[in-house]
């Protein structure tokens, strides 16, 4: 049975109309491409209260991966990663440091995302990526080869 995934594409930008939300459509594909049962991206403006309500409900519609595109940077309303740290059980910074590696090969500003990933007992995996289409289609290639084995592990499966 295939895993579930959610998408929430963070941008006040997007969630009030005044641009097209890209990251988010491209998360959507690249995961059902890889066999992931995925919906269609939901938008919600920048701000740690509507990133950590969004988690929350995310998390709440059962396990799965949940994957935020946007807020990661160092402007002013980027606080995905704050949200997000609210909603955390634990943490799994080796998985967010080299999602920043990767994304060396696209621009040397990969190193200033401070997007965070780990899991929400008892068996979700939470991914924040930056909002550009190279960070999300670099970020979900890597996320869809690993996120099965976490969810298995989350759902009491044996170390591979």
């Amino acid at each position: 049975m295939p895993h579930a995934a959610r998408v929430i594409t963070v941008s006040d930008r997007s969630a009030a109309g005044l641009r097209e939300d890209r990251g988010g459509p491209l998360a959507v594909s690249l995961l059902r491409e890889s066999g992931f049962e995925c919906e269609d991206a939901i938008i919600v403006p920048d701000g740690a209260d509507s990133v950590e309500a969004a988690l929350r409900a995310a998390v709440a519609a059962g396990p799965g991966l949940v994957v935020t595109t946007g807020g990661t940077g160092v402007a002013p309303r980027d606080r995905t990663p704050e949200g997000t740290s609210r909603v955390l059980d634990r943490e799994l910074p080796g998985i967010a440091e080299e999602l920043r590696r990767r994304g060396l090969s696209d621009t040397p500003l990969s190193v200033i995302s401070r997007g965070l990933v780990g899991v929400v007992d008892p068996g979700s995996l939470v991914v924040n990526l930056p909002g550009s289409t190279r960070a999300v289609a670099s970020g979900i290639a890597m996320i869809a080869e690993i996120a099965p084995h976490v969810l298995d592990q989350l759902a009491g499966g044996d170390h591979a």
